[in-house]
């Protein structure tokens, strides 16, 4: 069974009040239901975790190194600033969806950006939480792929 560690940046938390008519009514806890159920499914096992802390994050990625199968990352506003989960991000021998609820690219210009999209193997934005399902399906795929080889 493989292995995805889901991760979840700053203000996630709030999800379902925070600013709903950009992300949706769903709660993170909502979401985090769906994937273990969809990741039971299509067997894989689900680690879903969120953190406000940058630190954190970075921690976590430094320790699946070799114990997980793949990453699906929601890095919030740390999309735009954060060179450390970059660096975290790029010592992982995984695959890497990068994973984001709104369309970034039809929001603020500084939104365009982000720091872990080079090193991700593919970007799902602009789907909802809907968007945690699709990468669930694409990493099980990308995971699958690899261990052919």
């Amino acid at each position: 069974m493989a292995r995805i560690l889901i991760l979840n940046g700053p203000n996630l938390n709030l999800l379902g009040t925070r600013e709903p008519e950009i992300y949706g009514h769903e709660s993170l806890e909502d979401i985090e239901i769906k994937c273990g159920n969809h990741g039971k499914a299509i067997g894989t096992d689900i680690d879903f975790r969120q953190s406000n802390s940058e630190g954190e994050l970075v921690d976590w990625i430094q320790a699946a190194a070799g114990s997980t199968d793949g990453i699906i990352i929601n890095p919030a506003a740390y999309t735009h600033t954060s060179i450390a989960i970059l660096d975290a991000l790029k010592q992982v021998d995984c695959p890497i969806i990068e994973l984001h609820l709104s369309n970034i690219f039809s929001r603020e210009t500084f939104r365009h950006h982000s720091y872990i999209s080079p090193i991700a193997n593919g970007v799902i934005c602009g789907f909802g939480a809907h968007g945690y399902l699709l990468a669930l399906d694409a990493i099980s795929r990308l995971v699958s792929d690899k261990k052919e080889f």
